[in-house]
């Protein structure tokens, strides 16, 4: 199964688009405290300021191409990585590994550390939002230069959920006809301005990765961390798109108004993957943020 995985992803990388170029960078094998193998990778400057990205629900490290073959490789370190249950790193099936906050915070942490990050900036999309709530309820903000929540929430709120999130009971799925429906579904949902045949053959290959078992454990785990969040002390940047059918410009808005000095920035005729969508845009704003949380050094 695994060599027939790649077979498809080896055949929708050698289109061109989204992962077009080579793939230059070092792989990371990282090992979590409870067990897991974790697969990730190390771009771009080893001498520049640090980011490391972090995908969302059923994604993967592919998600961020547009940021680690551009023009931010030249003057930035850095790190993606497949959560647990995605892409390349290890997928038990048990619902309890995906539902321990600690066991989140402890998989970012071990990233860190194997990576020899040692400040950096963390960029996460999406479900993302809730990797890095974990990790800093459980292992604070101090060596972190700044944090940037992309259509991600700090907390779980009926009213800005998206449309889009529909999808999730049926990508859990064992039945393959349907599993695939609502992933090519939930996918097309992600976007405002839609992807290319070939970025968009990429994108389900990668998502199909994912097997049900661990998209229903990741789904009903709670989220509130408003609390720890009002306390921070670091620079944040809360991007969004204004056409998200995933999570509601509520939540961003929410986000913004609970971190103190924390920066909105609205992406309007975008859906819910600005990365993506507006590349040009997002690595600009990313790369003056990086840069001014450098010069913080909270």
């Amino acid at each position: 199964m695994n060599k027939w995985i790649a077979a498809i992803l080896f055949a929708a990388l050698s289109q061109p688009g989204l992962a077009q170029q080579p793939l230059k960078h070092k792989p990371i094998t990282v090992k979590t405290p409870d067990g897991l193998s974790i697969a990730a990778q190390e771009w771009g400057n080893p001498s520049g300021p640090e980011i490391l990205f972090i995908h969302g629900f059923s994604q993967s490290y592919l998600s961020w191409m547009r940021q680690v073959q551009s023009d931010l490789a030249k003057e930035f370190r850095m790190v993606t990585y497949d959560l647990r249950g995605h892409g390349n790193s290890d997928k038990p099936f048990e619902a309890a590994r995906y539902r321990d906050s600690k066991a989140w915070a402890d998989e970012v942490k071990a990233v860190m550390d194997t990576a020899g990050l040692k400040r950096p900036v963390l960029v996460g999309w999406s479900y993302a939002g809730r990797v890095i709530s974990d990790y800093v309820t459980t292992h604070g903000a101090g060596r972190l230069a700044g944090i940037n929540f992309v259509d991600a929430s700090i907390k779980g709120n009926p009213q800005f959920v998206g449309d889009n999130l529909k999808n999730l009971p049926l990508m859990a799925s064992e039945d393959l006809v349907t599993n695939i429906a609502a992933t090519r579904a939930f996918v097309r949902g992600c976007f405002s301005v839609q992807p290319s045949a070939e970025d968009f053959e990429v994108m389900l290959s990668f998502n199909m990765m994912v097997p049900p078992q661990v998209r229903a454990g990741l789904g009903g785990r709670p989220l509130d961390a408003t609390d720890v969040m009002s306390k921070l002390k670091l620079p944040v940047l809360v991007t969004h798109g204004a056409e998200d059918k995933n999570s509601k410009l509520g939540n961003a808005q929410y986000t913004a108004s609970v971190i103190p000095g924390a920066k909105l920035s609205v992406y309007d005729g975008i859906g819910h993957s600005p990365f993506y969508e507006a590349p040009a845009r997002f690595n600009a704003e990313l790369a003056a943020f990086v840069r001014e949380a450098g010069k913080k050094g909270y």
